[in-house]
């Protein structure tokens, strides 16, 4: 196993761990569980969408990276993209998958090892919203399976979990508190994070 593993997590609030009062979210409670000396950068901003994601993505990720090192990056977004403002979405699905598939791109040019969370659900913008955040999710796992890169699916699952749902509903409507970002940190951390973690730099 390298020694030197440098992650980046990009993304948006939940990413960032808004609604917290632990100010940890499910980036800190995923690197505490993992066990591991790891160099780790939150790079989650509020209200961010794939396209934001994508502007930034090069500028942070590539400062945070060292050559030599087990460099890698988390990818986060979807929920902002589906929002309706002023009657359209505020990201359309397929450029959605087009600035996925960019960033993809990118790691492999700068040799960074991806892993796909996907978007979790915002309780308050409802069924229209779930459905289409479901259907974006579904199309995201596609992208990454043709690309064999870890996706991990987390929108129906804390759509119909009791604490997401009851903290958000609580909450400001769209993110959890600390048990919430709990169950979203334990999605994460199946069997296809732990596989992406140990597994080796080609």
């Amino acid at each position: 196993m390298i020694e030197d593993i440098r992650i980046c997590f990009i993304g948006d609030s939940f990413v960032q761990g808004i609604g917290d009062p632990e100010y940890r979210g499910w980036v800190g409670r995923v690197l505490e569980a993992t066990g591991q000396d790891i160099t780790a950068f939150n790079l989650g901003i509020r209200r961010n969408t794939s396209d934001d994601v994508l502007r930034r993505c090069r500028s942070e990720v590539l400062p945070r990276t060292l050559p030599g090192a087990d460099n890698r990056l988390v990818i986060s977004f979807g929920s902002n993209d589906t929002i309706q403002e002023d009657g359209a979405v505020r990201v359309d699905p397929a450029r959605c998958l087009e600035n996925l598939a960019s960033i993809l791109d990118e790691c492999r040019h700068y040799s960074i090892s991806p892993l796909v969370v996907g978007p979790p659900p915002v309780i308050d913008a409802g069924a229209e919203h779930l459905h289409r955040t479901e259907k974006l999710a579904g199309e995201m796992a596609d992208l990454c399976r043709t690309q064999q890169i870890p996706f991990i699916s987390t929108t129906l699952e804390l759509a119909h979990d009791p604490v997401w749902t009851e903290e958000v509903v609580s909450g400001d409507g769209a993110h959890p508190g600390s048990n919430g970002y709990r169950r979203l940190a334990d999605l994460v951390l199946a069997e296809q994070w732990r596989e992406w973690i140990t597994q080796p730099r080609s």
